[in-house]
Parts: C-alpha cells; sequence; structure tokens
C-alpha cells in the first residue's frame, strides 16, 4: 500500500503594513507582488484566501505573469485549511 505524505512548511515572506486610512486594493497587492521578484526562482506555493483582492484580473494577472503558483482556497468550504490543520497540532490526535 502506497503512503502519501503531505508536509508543510509554513513561512511569511512578506509582511507589509498599509499606512493610515488606505485600503488594499489589487493595485497595491500586485505591487507587492512586483517586490517579491525573488520567489520565482523558488518553489512557492501561494495560500491565500478568496478575497476580490486576491482574485481581482489585476492580481491575477500578476500571478499568471510571475507564473506563481496558487494552493486551492475552496470558498464556504466545512474543511479547514491546509494551514490552519498545522496551527491546531492536536487536532492531529
Amino acid at each position: 500500500m502506497e503512503k502519501n505524505e503531505f508536509r508543510a512548511v509554513i513561512k511569511i515572506i512578506h509582511i507589509d503594513y498599509l499606512p493610515l486610512k488606505q485600503t488594499i486594493n489589487g493595485d497595491y497587492y500586485a505591487t507587492l507582488l512586483d517586490r517579491r521578484l525573488h520567489l520565482t526562482k523558488k518553489k512557492v506555493l501561494f495560500h491565500q484566501d478568496n478575497a476580490r483582492v486576491y482574485t481581482c484580473p489585476v492580481s491575477m494577472t500578476k500571478f499568471n505573469e510571475f507564473r506563481y503558483e496558487l494552493f486551492p482556497h475552496p470558498a464556504y468550504s466545512p474543511d479547514l485549511a491546509p494551514c490552519d490543520y498545522f496551527l491546531f497540532p492536536n487536532l492531529k490526535k
């Protein structure tokens, strides 16, 4: 019988603080992706929710341009997201 194994290294790759009274939009997020060009040389799997800022055409164009890989996040899923699962080790027991 084959054993399937999933290992994850969860690492923060960027923290950004918005100026007061500014909201994030697709253009701002695309600019953040431009600043992370070094990630195109590594195997990085992005996991983010389905907020409009991440799924808008401007953001998706950048993801496709840089060939970043997105880990799917099903909308309204009752299942835990993979990053949530590893944050709560007691759930594995």
